[in-house]
């Protein structure tokens, strides 16, 4: 039996993509900063220093809350600058679902402090950056760059659990992508949410 040319490469084509989405379903996930932390597995735990007046915060402080946890490159750039003020904008929508608002960057702690002061931010941002080591909490993350943290958002259940994750952000409405998604995992019905 004769085979044409045109058959046996489209043959070929499905079983290579085959072979390739058992691999890829099969691996963690990945985006731009590297391999993203597994959904529905313990998050990474952290412990970074804070502008908040409270020296450190580690992940493990806010057990029995939801956390937000939302990497951004850099305190003072436009994107970041309105990514921080919509989640201030929301905090009180959060907090009402048991959810705090953590932010993380490379900056340091001044840097934060006075982004904090100049756009009247009251969730804590940490800063990822211990002497000589940057970013070992975003590179956890899979959110680390040449440099910066990448803009990626983390929700966290009261367990300590990654229920999800947002990758290419749009910080104009991402506060409320966020929050609607833990709306949705609180919901009776959803049989993951804590």
């Amino acid at each position: 039996m004769f085979i044409s040319r045109r058959h046996w490469l489209a043959g070929l084509t499905a079983v290579v993509a085959l072979v390739m989405s058992w691999t890829l379903a099969a691996s963690p996930a990945w985006a731009l900063g590297g391999p993203q932390p597994t959904i529905g597995e313990p998050a990474p735990s952290f412990t970074l220093p804070t502008n908040s007046g409270q020296g450190e915060i580690a992940l493990e402080d806010y057990r029995g809350h939801w956390v937000v946890l939302y990497f951004y490159p850099q305190d003072g750039t436009s994107g970041c600058t309105l990514e921080a003020r919509r989640f201030q904008e929301s905090r009180a929508d959060f907090q009402a679902l048991n959810a705090e608002i953590v932010g993380v960057s490379g900056d340091d702690i001044s840097s934060h402090e006075s982004f904090c002061a100049a756009e009247g931010i009251e969730f804590p941002l940490l800063s990822d950056v211990r002497g000589e080591k940057r970013g070992e909490v975003s590179k956890a993350y899979g959110s680390w760059l040449t440099g910066r943290s990448l803009r990626h958002t983390y929700l966290i259940d009261p367990d300590g659990i990654l229920r999800e994750r947002f990758l290419g952000v749009r910080p104009a409405i991402h506060s409320q992508e966020v929050l609607l998604t833990l709306e949705s995992l609180l919901m009776p019905s959803n049989s993951t949410a804590s």
